[in-house]
């Protein structure tokens, strides 16, 4: 080492010294903990390179300002689910007494664990790979099963986009193509299409000419042409957006993450004008409180609040790594969960806003039609002029002198009134039909859509902002791939991303079968559903349990300035496990309680039947969910018997500063061990101990070297315990 270097100087110097190692190698005053790390490590027989384990910060990409982050996170957080998933939810769990329950498991799981899954992203700088190899060597695997569930959730979430975009280029005409059914033409003859006349136009137009769908999942039906080219356009728009990393990402945030906003606040402003609009709005409202002490009520709020913040997933802790070390990520975690929240109500109140105008429309349409069998049975004499109240006036029939007619006939013809096949026509049966995920927006909402006035141009907007709530969603599930892998592994960053992209489009072909479909749900409702939960609660256990609230708690307050509230510690360590563990009982009881299903369209029959996974569908689900946990006992099991190395036996040391870790792992062996130790070779404790990494002075369980305590920096240094050893 140089004679005239500072540590030398040092070293000769007879002051009196107490800084940490930290000190020492910042080479200058002593460390500000909020913006540096210690990282060591160790290395035996050259089996790594401690300059391959760390990139340098300068190298690593950052945001070009706080506004693109927020509007990153918001992005991935906010996506499909917000619009259709959240209001079916509501429909389907009692209006109003759903959001009890979410708001509930959003406080004391949803907020504590976005904010861990921030902090430890910004803290640690790394993907999910790289942050909980540091946190737990052992529970390593948790980073390739976010990696995994990424690429499943990808998979099908992009032909989602595609499916939007088919819909997108299908809405620039007039009248829009599914607000009528088609008529067959036989030489002079022209009848109705039989499927559409049993369904609906817009319920024909999305499982006959969008999806062509097959009778079942074991019928496949060969590829449909049209959503193929659809899924390209969808991955194309996928590879250009994400291609260079957050310096592309970034920039397309402020368009996607922000538009359907305003979408969502114009369509707000024209459902609330909407005839029907407030009796939407008031059903959704009025709660029905027996729901909240329903048990899957919870469960599915759970699962709901994991999807909506994007637990587990890895792009929250793919995106906070491109933060700097002292951004206030508690502040990143309440506004973003805030928004959250407030972005699902919103929809919800377009969506119900909407579906009253389409209920009432409806109601009026069974009116009508049950008006003309009861003056049918009039004219044919099965029923007296004298069961039709004088007043009514069949010309301009309400609903309300439909009721009272309606009541007099099934108190009068008790016996045979159910043959005489009237229906009620209540407004509050048409609100409660609960249709599910993407049938709320391809066939609820586009068919209120072909009556308003203007139509098109409603539903460019409508489909325009799904494929931007969709492609924010992608750019951080992609992250959540592209950004542990080019950091572990070090691949080039813009082969790695095309290359997922193209092999993500043709595994995606399954998705675009005419059993398509069929795939979606499988994927969306069950292959990744108990992964996620598991993945989040190792997450909580990592920290918590392993590596050591209060030890995290401490290098929070480091790199904040400020010590987050005490609730945040009751939550990671004791109440946010608790709950999970308990919803992972129930989701597996719920697999074997209710065996796994889907909804098929039947074209005959021109309805939906609910059917079970044939056996070799069932093989395949349970596949995916093993194929998802498995890195995680794997890596347990290698790690624990010492077949895989964790790095712990080698002997390296980077300085991370503000937004770098530089690595010294090259100097001379006589001069390394003196640059630790600041001794020389001869007066250097042997052997040194095995160590994995110092995060600030607020360790937990130190490991002091030994050696004169008079020596001649008056004391010894401290080293920090590894997660190893808490094990």
């Amino acid at each position: 080492m140089p004679k005239n270097s500072k540590v030398t100087q040092r070293e000769h110097s007879n002051e009196h010294v107490t800084e940490s190692v930290a000190d020492l190698l910042a080479l200058e005053e002593p460390v500000d903990y909020k913006q540096s790390v210690l990282n060591v490590a160790g290395e035996t027989g050259g089996k790594q390179k401690a300059a391959e384990e760390e990139l340098d910060a300068e190298d690593r990409p950052a945001w070009n300002s706080k506004l693109q982050y927020i509007l990153a996170q918001i992005g991935f957080s906010v996506g499909l689910g917000n619009i259709w998933r959240f209001p079916y939810l509501c429909q389907k769990n009692g209006g109003g007494a759903y959001l009890v329950p979410y708001l509930v498991l959003l406080i004391i799981i949803g907020i504590p664990l976005f904010f861990l899954e921030l902090a430890v992203g910004q803290r640690i700088r790394r993907g999910s790979i790289g942050v909980w190899h540091y946190v737990c060597p052992r529970l390593g695997g948790i980073g390739f099963s976010s990696c995994i569930v990424c690429l499943f959730v990808g998979l099908y979430y992009n032909v989602i986009i595609g499916w939007s975009v088919f819909y997108f280029f299908k809405s620039f005409q007039y009248p829009l193509p599914w607000s009528e059914c088609p008529v067959i033409r036989n030489g002079t003859v022209a009848v109705v299409e039989p499927e559409c006349e049993k369904s609906s136009a817009t319920t024909y137009f999305w499982y006959r000419e969008a999806l062509d769908i097959s009778n079942s999942i074991s019928e496949s039906g060969g590829l449909n042409w049209k959503m193929t080219l659809c899924l390209l356009v969808a991955w194309s728009i996928v590879g250009m957006a994400v291609v260079k990393g957050i310096q592309s990402s970034g920039k397309v945030m402020y368009f996607s993450s922000l538009f359907p906003y305003v979408v969502l606040a114009c369509f707000l402003v024209r459902g609330l004008l909407l005839r029907g609009a407030v009796d939407g709005i008031l059903h959704m409202f009025t709660p029905k409180l027996d729901k909240m002490l329903d048990p899957q009520v919870w469960r599915e709020a759970a699962t709901q609040v994991f999807f909506a913040l994007g637990l587990g997933f890895g792009g929250v802790i793919a995106f906070s790594s491109y933060n700097k070390q002292d951004n206030n990520c508690h502040f990143d975690a309440a506004l973003v969960s805030f928004i959250n929240f407030f972005t699902s109500v919103l929809a919800t109140l377009v969506v119900f806003a909407v579906l009253g105008f389409k209920a009432n429309i409806m109601n009026e349409k069974c009116v009508v039609e049950n008006a003309e069998k009861i003056l049918g049975y009039l004219n044919s004499n099965v029923l007296s002029r004298d069961l039709i109240p004088p007043h009514v006036n069949f010309s301009h029939l309400t609903t309300k002198d439909y009721s009272e007619m309606y009541n007099v006939i099934m108190t009068v013809k008790e016996k045979q009134f159910s043959a005489l096949g009237l229906d009620p026509c209540l407004l509050e049966d048409e609100l409660d039909k609960s249709v599910q995920g993407t049938g709320l927006a391809f066939i609820a909402f586009t068919e209120a859509m072909t009556h308003f006035p203007a139509s098109p141009f409603w539903s460019v907007m409508f489909f325009l902002m799904l494929i931007n709530l969709g492609l924010g969603s992608m750019i951080g599930t992609m992250a959540g791939i592209t950004t542990p892998i080019i950091d572990t592994f070090k691949v080039p960053k813009e082969i790695f991303t095309v290359g997922c992209c193209v092999f993500a489009f043709f595994v995606g072909l399954l998705f675009v079968q005419r059993s398509g479909n069929y795939f979606v749900t499988m994927f969306d409702d069950y292959s990744a559903t108990l992964p996620l939960t598991v993945i989040v609660i190792l997450e909580n256990i990592a920290v918590a349990w392993i590596y050591g609230t209060k030890k995290f708690m401490q290098e929070l307050t480091e790199m904040l300035g400020f010590r987050p509230y005490r609730f945040y510690f009751y939550m990671w360590k004791f109440v946010s496990p608790l709950f999970m563990a308990v919803l992972t009982t129930a989701s597996i009881i719920q697999l074997g309680v209710s065996p796994p299903g889907y909804s098929a369209w039947i074209k005959e029959e021109a309805a939906e039947r609910y059917l079970y996974f044939p056996n070799w569908a069932m093989a395949l689900l349970i596949t995916l969910i093993a194929v998802a946990t498995l890195p995680i006992p794997v890596v347990f099991i290698l790690r624990h018997f010492h077949l895989l190395s964790d790095g712990s036996n080698t002997l390296s040391v980077s300085y991370k500063k503000g937004r770098m870790m530089k690595d010294i792992s090259n100097l001379e062996e006589n001069d390394e061990t003196r640059f630790i130790l600041s001794k020389v070779p001869s007066e250097a404790p042997s052997p040194m101990p095995t160590h994995r990494s110092y995060l600030g002075p607020g360790s937990t369980s130190p490991l002091e070297t030994s050696g004169n305590p008079n020596g001649r920096y008056g004391s010894g240094y401290l080293l920090a315990s590894t997660p190893e050893s808490e094990l």
